[in-house]
């Protein structure tokens, strides 16, 4: 339903205040809406002679929790819709609603409504009617429907004709964007939808994996996670599905990213969780905070994949929840939210679409230099375990601690060390340090190999550090390590 709200009306139960749902709500309300009014409801709990102040101190709470939301300063009404309850007899007259329905008259609107494009309507409910065929009734979402015309009900993937239509009650044979309507079809069994989509044949597609980009919800207590599972909300359902999380990549953190678009020519930095102040740990905020403030890009974006297909329009809102939070628990359940920018169709994506995104994390490797063997080479160790294939790093860049940069040459010997080149030789200062390193363990005698290492490790020189920095493609099949 959060498709579909042109007002909003926020029910408080003046006793109680905010609820966990009600914030929910709130939450829903600054996704999906333009407009709320506030009903706080249940005043003839309150003692009549504290009834007045009671209520005045509840608007004003009220009026502090909406203060940074997008329904700062709306309207706040008092009312007893039933009092006494649901025992009290129906003598009782309810309090305060003829105020309210002055106050809807005075926030209601007519939205602007556009009948082109494809036909697409939200369906709650479906049921038959004797002698005239299956009804299904609901709210037009996009573009517009006629008579005789064809639609289509993705989910089953089947065609029928509209037969007849109503609106409230009254036939017509044309309805569009905004309006609830009632559409007939024949031949079609009830039972099979009782609510989902219909739309033009084949404007939607059914989709097993989407690319989002996404804010998460501030009141959404713990991280996003990479890897997580979520209720992803998308139309009118709500499956489960795997998210893992990406950014630009640094250099492009304060680039304005164009909206509704996704540009697959661009790498993109994948992300252990979705970045926001709360996530950045506490030790980089110590650092940061000297430094100003923490960098979060301007845009983060989400790969879903569903645990079963849904069928959806291209650019609808996604919410992200858990729902299997404890209802009681006083915290939100919804996570994030979002707008669908690229839907996989093809089952078999992870072979054929995902190899596209160019998601890239960063490794950082380091090691050590064990010696040099001329003024245009030395010898690492610590870089690589002693069974890894060091002919596939061979090529790659380093960089020593002591300023100079290095190609890897090949491996050396059988236990994980390798050979660096220095194309524009050590420097005299290196090589003064390297030497002195290692004079000083051949001191130590002829005796055991690893005694020596321990020894160069607690040397008060300091070891020459090599670095290796390459970045790997998340999807790419061949596994390639790159380096700009």
């Amino acid at each position: 339903g959060a498709q579909i709200i042109d007002l909003m009306m926020l029910v408080i139960d003046v006793t109680k205040g905010m609820q966990t749902q009600s914030a929910e709500c709130l939450v829903i309300g600054q996704i999906a809406c333009q407009k709320m009014v506030v009903v706080l409801n249940k005043i003839d709990l309150l003692p009549e002679g504290k009834r007045q102040s009671a209520i005045e101190k509840m608007t004003k709470k009220m009026q502090k929790t909406l203060e940074n939301t997008k329904f700062s300063g709306c309207p706040i009404v008092a009312v007893a819709a039933k009092p006494g309850g649901p025992e009290a007899p129906e003598s009782e007259n309810p309090q305060g609603i003829s105020e309210l329905i002055e106050v809807l008259k005075s926030q209601a609107y007519l939205p602007s409504r556009d009948p082109s494009g494809h036909f697409l309507m939200a369906v709650d409910h479906c049921f038959s009617i004797k002698g005239q065929g299956t009804v299904m009734t609901g709210t037009i979402l996009s573009g517009s429907v006629s008579l005789g015309d064809n639609v289509e009900i993705p989910a089953l993937k089947v065609t029928k004709k509209v037969k007849s239509m109503q609106m409230f009650h009254t036939p017509v044979t044309y309805a569009m964007q905004g309006d609830r309507v009632g559409v007939c079809v024949t031949q079609f069994d009830p039972k099979l939808l009782e609510r989902g989509l219909i739309c033009t044949p084949d404007s939607l597609h059914t989709i097993h994996a989407a690319i989002v980009s996404l804010k998460k919800i501030q009141y959404f207590r713990g991280a996003l996670q990479t890897k997580a599972k979520f209720h992803i909300t998308v139309g009118h359902e709500t499956v489960m599905g795997r998210v893992m999380f990406f950014s630009p990549a640094p250099a492009n953190f304060n680039e304005e990213i164009q909206e509704n678009v996704f540009d697959f020519e661009k790498d993109y930095l994948y992300q252990e969780q979705y970045l926001s102040k709360d996530s950045v740990s506490s030790e980089e905020n110590k650092e940061n905070d000297q430094a100003g403030e923490v960098q979060l890009p301007k845009q983060q974006w989400a790969l879903l994949e569903f645990e079963k297909p849904v069928t959806c329009p291209k650019l609808c809102l996604v919410i992200g929840s858990k729902l299997d939070t404890d209802i009681h628990a006083n915290t939100c359940r919804l996570a994030f939210h979002g707008v669908l920018l690229q839907g996989m169709e093809d089952k078999n994506y992870t072979e054929t679409f995902l190899p596209k995104l160019k998601v890239y994390k960063q490794k950082h490797k380091e090691g050590q230099v064990e010696r040099v063997m001329d003024d245009y080479s030395v010898i690492g160790r610590s870089l690589f375990k002693k069974e890894t294939n060091i002919q596939i790093f061979v090529g790659l860049k380093v960089k020593l601690s002591t300023g100079e940069d290095g190609i890897i040459d090949g491996g050396f010997g059988q236990s994980g060390k390798f050979k660096i080149r220095i194309p524009d030789g050590l420097k005299p200062d290196t090589k003064m340090l390297l030497t002195a390193a290692s004079k000083k363990k051949s001191k130590g005698g002829k005796g055991d190999m690893t005694k020596e290492d321990e020894s160069s490790k607690n040397d008060s020189a300091q070891p020459v550090t090599i670095s290796l920095i390459f970045k790997r493609y998340v999807f790419d099949t061949q596994k390639k390590m790159i380096q700009s």
